[in-house]
């Protein structure tokens, strides 16, 4: 990218400036996307730390409570934790960041990346504390090369990555569909479906009296990622408005065979995890579920629902699955840190 590429675009800014122009805005006001700032202001309310999450209950889970095959589920858990947080900061950082071209997303954008650390910091102590033995810790941490069904679900991801890697700039109708495929497939197929199917196994097992500690630190996890979510699917209302002839039938079979492909990839986890068979989950409830929660995607996108299939979880209502639509107007209330100051969105200088 040339100097002359990242001169801030302060006549375009009011002459029909579109997010995913070329080139790098550099104006914060007069604000376009007022949303985006908001976004950014209300990840800061969402702020923690690993050191408030207390495992103590969950070693004595570990050493005397779980059955074998719930000890196997968490080992394979945590296993695709310690990479699936970075895989995300990648392509934040290859991808996400070097096209969506409006400071207050990129505000936002930067307060995520600091997210996504945060929980690979969360996931690598959850292995020191539940693995200790250094052997198998090491294989944990290699999941993606040495358990199948994990290499499969990060090949998903870095299929996704490889298909704008080389965009450098986005120039054209077919530019402009390929990055917005790969924002889609991370917010809707991977933080939005991938991570939230681990969420339910930490939930089934909180519902079960079990490894409280680990259910606590999910708790503010499960805030950022819907965060995250939230954030992506209006970038894509956003292109939505600025360029409606990208969303055509091509882009909704494009998704739908996207999230097919995710469910799959899900269900090969799925059939791992729950392999030596764990009291009250089953492989069929994981598929439906997978299901609800792919048709949920869907509907956020502005697009008919693929499956048709009810929730089997019902512990995951209490997390607000059911009502994923509603769950991004409620603002986070359980954990916040205030902040004050305001800012005038229509302020010119």
């Amino acid at each position: 990218m040339t100097i002359a590429e990242i001169q801030p675009q302060s006549s375009g800014r009011q002459t029909g400036a579109k997010i995913l122009d070329p080139g790098m805005d550099l104006t914060l006001r007069p604000m376009r996307y007022p949303v985006f700032y908001d976004m950014y202001r209300d990840a800061i309310k969402n702020t923690w730390t690993v050191e408030e999450v207390d495992f103590s209950t969950d070693l004595v889970d570990l050493s005397s409570r779980l059955l074998p095959a719930e000890r196997h589920l968490i080992h394979r858990l945590v296993a695709f934790f310690a990479t699936g947080d970075s895989i995300v900061s990648n392509n934040l950082v290859l991808n996400l960041y070097k096209h969506i071209n409006a400071p207050e997303a990129r505000m936002y954008l930067s307060r995520q990346l600091y997210e996504e650390a945060l929980h690979v910091q969360f996931y690598l102590t959850l292995l020191d504390t539940y693995i200790p033995d250094m052997k198998e810790r090491e294989l944990a941490f290699a999941a993606i090369h040495n358990v199948p069904a994990i290499k499969a679900k990060a090949d998903f991801c870095f299929k996704w990555i490889d298909s704008v890697q080389s965009l450098e700039r986005i120039e054209t109708k077919k530019d402009r569909r390929d990055f917005l495929l790969n924002l889609i497939c991370f917010a809707c197929c991977i933080e939005g479906l991938f991570f939230f199917a681990a969420f339910a196994y930490v939930y089934f097992l909180r519902s079960k009296g079990l490894l409280n500690g680990l259910a606590s630190g999910t708790n503010w996890v499960f805030r950022d990622e819907s965060m995250h979510m939230q954030f992506a699917l209006e970038v894509v209302q956003t292109v939505r408005s600025e360029d409606p002839d990208l969303f055509d039938d091509e882009l909704d079979a494009d998704v739908n065979r996207m999230l097919e492909e995710a469910v799959d990839c899900e269900m090969e986890f799925a059939n791992d995890i729950l392999g030596q068979g764990v009291p009250g989950m089953s492989t069929g409830d994981m598929r439906g579920y997978l299901e609800f929660v792919a048709d949920q995607r869907l509907a956020n996108l502005g697009m008919p629902k693929r499956f048709g299939t009810k929730n089997p979880f019902g512990f995951m209502e209490l997390q607000d699955v059911q009502e994923l639509s509603n769950f991004f107007e409620r603002r986070v209330s359980a954990y916040q840190v205030g902040v004050t100051g305001e800012v005038a969105f229509d302020e010119t200088f």
